[in-house]
């Protein structure tokens, strides 16, 4: 009698439990939080105070947790998504910037802009178990889905590093443009895209070859060629799109993956940096770091339809399914 009703109680508050809504998780670098914003009605519902200097952003493969680069705190910080609590902080290396999570949802992939290291981080044993020397400032993160290639991007050495998971020792070196800040696999590992700031393009290379395919540029009426600055993208899962944030142009590109074409621009916030996309690809969130906000993007539409107001300096973003 007694585990009948220990069950029956266990069962009618996991009933009663909300279903988790789709959400966009911002981090807000000057303000040291998260803003959390609820999908379906566009708002923020819940903001978390997090440590000093949040940027990069990313959730578990299976969603339960949230981490974060707390930059000038130098640690990783464990979000549960449901409580919203910090769980624990885990080491980073120094000054961790951006990061990528390998398919095994264990290893972490970090770049250290000080120290010029990539490092490697175990998320179930909590420790370093590599130290990766790279170029100077790295910053871009992406592995492949085959999780047999790791990308480090390094600002001011203005190459790509190829890195051999198994071994962790860079096998590959791409010159890319001018400051180089983020990095992507196309779902079938075929191709990696680079976007250079400075540079003001996006380089497309061969993953057999490391043959640079194709550099696509930007060309904005009214706006001036210096504050082009390609930083955060996003590409299709079908590889059709490739969605790039142009920085102080505050324009979105929209850019069809296979011919390089561009085929035209969304105007968002100022100082547009990273964002987020939706699991079923039809909305598009940005970081608008001067103007404090997100915009949201239909991409059914191909239009913006809000403008979210968060934290100060809103830097990345990452995307939770429902229900996750």
């Amino acid at each position: 009698m007694i585990r009948s009703t220990v069950s029956t109680l266990a069962m009618t508050a996991l009933l009663a439990m909300p279903a988790l809504a789709q959400e966009v998780w911002v981090s807000n670098e000057r303000d040291n939080t998260i803003s959390i914003i609820d999908v379906p009605s566009m708002e923020v519902v819940d903001t978390i105070k997090v440590g000093a200097r949040p940027r990069g952003i990313m959730f578990s493969h299976d969603h339960k947790v949230a981490y974060l680069c707390a930059s000038d705190d130098s640690t990783i910080q464990v979000i549960d998504v449901t409580t919203r609590e910090i769980l624990h902080n885990l080491p980073s290396g120094e000054n961790p910037e951006t990061f990528a999570l390998h398919p095994d949802n264990r290893h972490i992939y970090i770049s250290n802009e000080d120290d010029n290291i990539t490092s490697v981080l175990d998320v179930v044993d909590r420790r370093i178990v590599a130290q990766i020397p790279v170029g100077v400032e790295p910053e871009g993160k992406a592995i492949n889905r085959a999780g047999t290639i790791a990308i480090t991007t390094s600002e001011t050495t203005n190459m790509a590093h190829w890195i051999d998971t198994e071994t962790f020792e860079i096998f590959q070196n791409s010159l890319v443009g001018s400051r180089p800040r983020h990095a992507e696999f196309t779902s079938d590992d075929k191709r990696l895209f680079v976007s250079a700031e400075i540079g003001g393009g996006l380089h497309v290379f061969d993953t057999e070859t490391y043959q640079e395919l194709a550099e696509i540029r930007f060309e904005i009426p009214d706006v001036h060629p210096h504050d082009v600055q390609p930083v955060g993208f996003k590409l299709t899962e079908d590889m059709s799109r490739v969605y790039v944030a142009l920085g102080p142009a505050n324009r979105i590109a929209v850019v069809d993956a296979e011919t390089y074409e561009v085929l035209g621009y969304h105007l968002v916030g100022r100082r547009v940096w990273h964002m987020a996309m939706s699991d079923d690809e039809t909305k598009l969130f940005t970081t608008n770091g001067v103007s404090g906000d997100v915009t949201i993007i239909d991409l059914e539409r191909q239009e913006p339809v809000k403008t979210v107001k968060v934290g100060r300096f809103p830097w990345g973003a990452a995307y939770r399914p429902a229900d996750s």
